[in-house]
């Protein structure tokens, strides 16, 4: 799974929208949007706000593991 099918997932996942997690990443909608559909590439500063705001670990939600692993697991 790519990371792009992975944030989506996550989260419809968590029934955000867009918007939502655009506002997280101090970005618009449709700024979040072009990370999703693939007109933009997620920055790392922007992986690490959504580790951090989703509490998982940066493996699961780029797609590297499909074991999810929170943040605050050892």
């Amino acid at each position: 799974m790519n990371y792009r099918t992975r944030i989506r997932a996550v989260r419809e996942d968590r029934d955000l929208s867009q918007k939502q997690i655009g506002e997280v990443l101090q970005k618009s909608q449709q700024g979040y949007n072009h990370i999703e559909d693939g007109r933009a590439e997620l920055k790392i500063d922007d992986l690490i706000r959504l580790c951090r705001y989703y509490n998982l670990s940066a493996d699961y939600l780029i797609g590297l593991t499909d074991t999810v692993k929170k943040l605050d697991e050892d």
